[in-house]
């Protein structure tokens, strides 16, 4: 039996990943570009598609797929970048029917936290669920949400983004005009806000000799891990309100599990432990099951290829 393969295709701020994936969720070969570099979405789709040209040189193009495409602010339903704040090229771009003239395959377009969703229920942990929900945590946070076996999309293509929900009521302001989003306290530079807001508690910790310009979430992590009184309570604030947010999210779509992808997470059980006890603590009581929170199981480096190329499956 032919091995069928697809493209993934990750569009991020910075750079562009694209890979060759088989059947069984290996990404066999990949190539990079850099994002940065491209004012032109036209120019961009070329660049890409000689890319795309070079993995697919040994493999018969019969049996590819298609092309799974992950970005920011895409739309699955009109195949659109739509006004990306991150990226060169600005309004709206019709990225899907571009690569549709330079390819005979189909070609699927979502944003990255729906791809990552996606490539967890193909090829990672939730193989089997029909019900789920993921949350991608990074320097913001998406999610993506499966009911019955599918992506939820809503009316408009744009349903899923619930590190824009309100947690805490006239908080922080957010990039997207609201005030007080989940992202703005459980994402990474949520992450460092929160340390220094409980910074003055905790004088001596090693933490404090770090100018706010240079502290990321790596060098918290790495002070929680030689048990520094200020990166602990830090990571217990961030869980005991990410919790929360995981807890409001079972009560519209009542999960088999919630999975957790990026960065953050890699600072081990000092964060998620406080986040366990959090959702636990908040979770609505007629949810008396267990929803397991988990991480993805996806191999960190190949998950947003991964995830593209899942979508053509």
């Amino acid at each position: 039996m032919n091995e069928i393969y697809s493209i993934g295709i990750d569009i991020g701020g910075t750079n562009t990943d694209v890979g060759l994936v088989n059947g069984n969720g290996k990404v066999i070969s990949r190539a990079n570009i850099k994002t940065g570099d491209y004012h032109d979405a036209v120019v961009y789709v070329d660049q890409i598609s000689e890319l795309i040209k070079q993995l697919l040189q040994n493999v018969d193009s019969a049996l590819v797929s298609g092309i799974g495409i992950g970005a920011p602010a895409a739309n699955y339903y009109s195949g659109n970048i739509e006004n990306a704040t991150n990226l060169n090229f600005k309004g709206v771009v019709p990225i899907r029917s571009l690569f549709e003239e330079r390819f005979p395959y189909k070609v699927v377009l979502t944003n990255d936290a729906n791809a990552a969703t996606y490539g967890e229920m193909i090829y990672g942990g939730a193989k089997g669920m029909s019900h789920f929900i993921m949350y991608t945590l990074g320097t913001g946070i998406g999610s993506g949400i499966v009911i019955d076996g599918k992506l939820v999309y809503g009316a408009d293509g744009l349903a899923g983004e619930m590190g824009h929900a309100i947690l805490i009521p006239e908080g922080r302001e957010c990039g997207c005009g609201n005030k007080g989003c989940v992202e703005k306290y459980a994402s990474t530079s949520g992450i460092v806000l929160n340390c220094l807001e409980l910074m003055p508690q905790f004088p001596d910790s090693i933490l404090c000799s770090v100018p706010f310009e240079v502290m990321t979430g790596k060098t918290i992590s790495d002070a929680a891990k030689k048990n520094d009184p200020l990166a602990i309570a830090t990571y217990e604030r961030t869980g005991y309100l990410l919790g929360i947010a995981l807890a409001n999210a079972v009560t519209f779509s009542s999960p088999e599990a919630i999975f957790l992808m990026g960065g953050p997470i890699q600072a081990g059980e000092v964060f998620l432990d406080p986040i366990r006890r959090s959702f636990k603590k908040h979770k609505l009581f007629i949810y008396d099951r267990e929803i397991p929170i988990l991480l993805s199981s996806l191999p960190t480096n190949d998950a947003a290829i991964l995830g593209a190329a899942a979508l053509t499956r």
